[in-house]
């Protein structure tokens, strides 16, 4: 894909990895599949950097502007999900 994730500069080098992670899980859950865990584990890591409900509506809505996937949905889906479950074919 040719976007630019939705990243702010007074992120650490780590920091922007863990969001860049979580946002390429999301992606695999439209184009292919996620495992849950793994779609979960990068959600727990991108909490970890934002923590506000507000900023993460925020990067959500910037990220589907740009790539057209919704990120709610997925972590909705992966939330109702069981572990060894897959996440695909998300509906937009």
């Amino acid at each position: 894909m040719e976007y630019n994730y939705p990243l702010r500069y007074d992120w650490s080098t780590d920091e922007m990895i863990q969001v860049v992670s979580f946002f390429e899980a999301v992606e695999k859950a439209y184009e292919s599949s996620v495992e849950r865990n793994q779609l979960m584990d990068a959600y727990r890591n991108f909490k970890k950097v934002v923590p506000s409900m507000a900023e993460e509506k925020t990067l959500f809505k910037e990220f589907e502007q740009v790539s057209g996937y919704g990120s709610y949905p997925v972590v909705k889906a992966a939330k109702a999900g069981k572990d060894g479950d897959r996440i695909q074919g998300v509906q937009r």
